[in-house]
């Protein structure tokens, strides 16, 4: 496995059942992505989110929905942090920024203004080059060898794969019971 990903819990282990999906792993696999709102949510009704869907049901009525509502973006950004991801494993050749800027254009671009498209498009200039990605992606953070070409294509893919899983799970809940209305 990739040092890097072994460092993370894996969406490829966040249990997916008939109920939803998992809160609890699911919010480990997503620490370095997830906002303070949603565990703050979890915390103050764990029995009544056991689920990320129960957990959005559990707080409908009510005035705020912060954890509905940041566990949205939450989605949006992890949709955009796949598909990009995903892209770059299926065209082997393809740099960055080419990769996310597609990416940005199917999933986040329809939610954001002509100020934030702009800013966006200056930050793909930022991106880093290809290799130096997948070299960091494949170091191990404690000095260790670094995994293989072929493992960290395997555990990327497994990863994406499942995040992937994840993230269509949620959102076609979202929009099946009208969660996004009004953010």
């Amino acid at each position: 496995m990739a040092p890097y990903l072994e460092t993370v819990k894996s969406y490829a282990d966040v249990p997916i059942t008939e109920a939803g999906v998992d809160t609890i792993a699911f919010l480990e696999a997503s620490k370095g992505l997830l906002g303070l709102f949603v565990r703050a949510r979890y915390d103050a009704a764990p029995t009544l989110s056991v689920t990320l869907e129960q957990l959005v049901e559990n707080e409908k009525n009510e005035k705020k929905r912060t954890a509905t509502e940041g566990l949205m973006w939450l989605l949006r950004g992890l949709s955009f942090t796949c598909k990009a991801l995903q892209n770059l494993q299926a065209n082997k050749n393809e740099e960055l920024a080419k990769a996310f800027s597609n990416s940005y254009d199917n999933t986040l671009k329809k939610f954001h203004n002509f100020v934030v498209k702009g800013i966006f498009s200056v930050a793909m200039k930022a991106c880093p080059y290809r290799a130096d990605f997948y070299t960091k992606l494949a170091a191990d953070p404690s000095g260790g060898a670094p995994a293989t070409p072929e493992k960290l294509d395997e555990e990327l893919n497994k990863w994406l794969a499942a995040l992937a899983a994840i993230v269509a799970k949620v959102q076609a809940f979202y929009e099946a019971g009208d969660h996004g209305k009004g953010f």
